[in-house]
């Protein structure tokens, strides 16, 4: 049995707004300057350690055009982590995040955890921290700063949602762990009764 935890994790965000450029950070730790744009989707994992346990991401890169949102259900309705990504210095991309929320809240799973990224954070913000706070706020969503040509806020990112998979597992885990015991107390009572029940009618009659 494998002691690797996996989950799908998939980027979504406009085009242009460093989606692969994170991945390519998290994944080589690396920068490229210029990268060609995704088509349809790209696929990279990695396996990183979060006190002593494994957790391998298994991470989809999804295209940002137009063409291709048609296709993009397909990578985003089993994902355990969406990542969406806007451009700090694009308003445009900002405003797109509110789109994509849209679209996982209507097709998306009701427990995906859900991240925004104002990333290119190394360029001036047109986009301030406080209303990429608001609008993670507003969405139930966890808010980070990046910047992959510095190397800012990427590592951090994948660490802390990391962290947060392997708490809501240990409460899936304690809660299971309790429903079990609960119901093995009641079959127990139950047999408990039935034998006092037969006991009784051994004495009567």
């Amino acid at each position: 049995m494998s002691l690797t935890k996996e989950i799908k994790v998939v980027l979504l965000g406009d085009s242009g707004v460093g989606k692969s450029s994170l991945l390519y950070r998290f994944v080589e730790n690396d920068f490229q300057e210029k990268g060609q744009p995704t088509l349809g989707a790209a696929f990279q994992s990695k396996t990183i350690l979060i006190d002593g346990k494994a957790l391998k991401f298994q991470i989809w890169d999804t295209a940002g055009q137009e063409k291709y949102k048609a296709i993009l259900p397909l990578y985003y309705r089993d994902a355990k982590v969406a990542l969406l990504v806007y451009d700090v210095n694009d308003k445009q991309s900002f405003e797109g995040v509110k789109e994509w929320f849209k679209q996982l809240q209507e097709q998306g799973p009701l427990d995906q955890i859900r991240v925004i990224i104002g990333n290119k954070c190394d360029l001036e913000q047109n986009v301030s921290d406080e209303n990429g706070k608001e609008l993670a706020k507003q969405y139930n969503a966890i808010y980070f700063k990046t910047s992959c040509k510095d190397n800012i806020g990427v590592q951090e990112t994948f660490v802390q949602v990391g962290e947060k998979v392997f708490k809501e597992q240990l409460v899936e885990e304690s809660r299971k762990s309790n429903t079990e015991n609960a119901n093995s107390t009641l079959k127990i009572g139950s047999q408990n009764q039935n034998n006092k029940q037969q006991q009784n009618k051994r004495f009567c009659c």
